[in-house]
């Protein structure tokens, strides 16, 4: 089948499209049990999507007993390395010969640009089960350095039953992250998708099925997350807890975690970079690129996105004029349009926030250099100008705070010792980037960013082979990459003496 390659194409295969909304428990969809339901819309034009079962109390202990069971018989659990592997693989392949389908579902659940979430979003997802499958059989356990009448074995064994709560911005992508080396290891896993967002989710449980992963290994649970999250996150037999949203919901995970059962809980939560732009780039046209997708690529609504643009003193009126011409190439629109690259708004509660943090940065005296207005309101939607301020001071709530949206704040400095200071004075450490032709500056100033990702003369570097996460309050533990794995495995130490 070939893929659309027009706005009436994707027009029309949206009028098509069969929209899931059961929860999906022990290989079969399914009503929440109270019948209750919560409405999906879509920012597009703001209308009712459809209505998508919302999971209680005991549908998140339903889902959690099978889970259990699952693990408990060891169907995924005790299954070869390289058996799981194939079965991922597939899954892998499925997702990519639905992707106009998922893509389509994500467009319209959360507004991203469609060639963005069939080109990027979709084959991302992919790709982090192709790699996380090919590394299964390629983790290897441990022997100590034992005398010769001992042998000490240090094995790896999954952690039972993992809970993932997900956010709306990248929907698959954000759970593919967590699913794959948590299924690669061999748990039982429950996934709970943003209620802005789950139809992807719920789709992909049925490819899942497809793929060959047993009943009950992978169960989805759409919900609210004051219910089906408050629910998993307390639950006495859910082992993990791995998470990625806001860092005030991440602080009330760990205190659920400490009321329940002490589960393990992983974090990736907000953030606040930096992207620091010294006089001597390399090339300051690139960097004023960079700097402009990295505040609207996903209208902004991205956990590094570098909303905090620190420019050296000398060049700050050259590259402000830089940026604003590169920003302004970034114009929302249909994001049905495959030419569309600045999408709409999640909803309206996110539309109403980027407008309250546009009007609280001028009351705080930043001057609206770009931007700042909403747009195509005649749609229904929720879209707005990507939106540019000079004259920040770092201690702005609009410096400080994560706007989650596209909103892109200037503070100057004069020397790499203030541009470190301003950089790390904030309660996040998620990602920061470094712009400069000087390799001994370049990795003087890396080494000091309190970040868990840093980029160089780039922004938004990395694949599945980098960890990914964050210091401070963005959280803890690493998604991607072979560290990924120590998430959802348990560390055992076996010790034998040998007569």
């Amino acid at each position: 089948m070939t893929s659309p390659t027009s706005r009436e194409e994707w027009q029309q295969l949206a009028k098509t499209l069969e929209l899931p909304s059961q929860a999906f428990i022990n290989g079969q969809y399914v009503d929440a049990l109270s019948g209750a339901t919560f409405r999906c819309e879509s920012p597009l034009d703001g209308r009712q999507l459809i209505s998508v079962a919302s999971c209680q109390e005991e549908d998140v202990d339903l889902a959690v007993k099978a889970a259990r069971k699952s693990f408990q018989e060891g169907n995924w659990r005790l299954l070869p390395p390289a058996k799981r592997k194939k079965i991922l693989l597939k899954f892998a392949d499925l997702l990519i010969q639905h992707r106009d389908e998922l893509a389509l579902l994500e467009t319209l659940d959360m507004g991203k640009p469609i060639r963005f979430s069939q080109a990027v979003d979709i084959p991302a997802a992919a790709q982090a089960f192709r790699w996380t499958a090919e590394a299964i059989d390629k983790v290897y356990g441990e022997l100590a350095p034992t005398p010769a009448n001992q042998l000490g074995m240090i094995t790896r064994e999954p952690v039972g039953v993992v809970a993932c709560i997900v956010p709306w911005n990248f929907p698959l992508l954000m759970a593919s992250w967590k699913l794959a080396p948590a299924l690669a290891m061999g748990n039982s896993v429950l996934l709970k998708p943003s209620e802005k967002s789950p139809l992807s989710a719920l789709r992909v449980a049925a490819l899942a099925q497809e793929a060959g992963i047993p009943d009950g290994v992978f169960n989805v649970l759409p919900g609210l997350g004051a219910s089906a999250g408050r629910a998993l996150a307390l639950h006495q037999d859910v082992d993990c807890l791995a998470f990625t949203g806001s860092t005030a919901t991440a602080k009330q995970l760990l205190i659920y975690s400490g009321e329940s059962n002490m589960k393990r809980v992983w974090l990736e939560a907000g953030g606040k970079s930096p992207n620091i732009v010294f006089a001597d780039a390399p090339d300051l046209k690139k960097a004023a690129r960079a700097a402009a997708q990295a505040v609207a690529f996903n209208q902004g609504q991205v956990c590094t996105a570098g909303t905090r643009l620190l420019v050296e003193e000398s060049i700050k009126d050259e590259f402000i004029a830089e940026v604003k011409q590169a920003l302004a190439k970034w114009q929302p629109g249909d994001p049905l349009d495959p030419n569309t690259t600045f999408g709409a708004l999640a909803d309206q509660q996110q539309f109403a926030k980027v407008m309250d943090y546009i009007a609280l940065a001028k009351q705080e005296g930043a001057q609206l250099e770009l931007g700042g207005q909403p747009r195509l309101q005649e749609t229904g939607g929720y879209f707005t100008e990507p939106t540019l301020f000079s004259e920040v001071k770092n201690s702005m709530r609009v410096a400080q705070e994560e706007v989650f949206g596209p909103l892109l704040a200037v503070i100057s400095f004069k020397t790499r010792e203030e541009a470190v200071a301003i950089a790390n004075d904030t309660i996040y450490g998620l990602a920061a980037a470094v712009w400069t032709k000087d390799i001994d500056k370049a990795h003087l100033t890396a080494q000091e960013l309190r970040a868990g990702s840093v980029w160089i003369n780039n922004y938004d570097g990395g694949d599945m082979t980098a960890p990914f996460g964050g210091f401070k309050q963005s959280g803890q533990g690493r998604d991607k990459s072979l560290h990924a794995f120590d998430k959802y495995t348990e560390i055992k130490a076996t010790w034998l003496t040998l007569n």
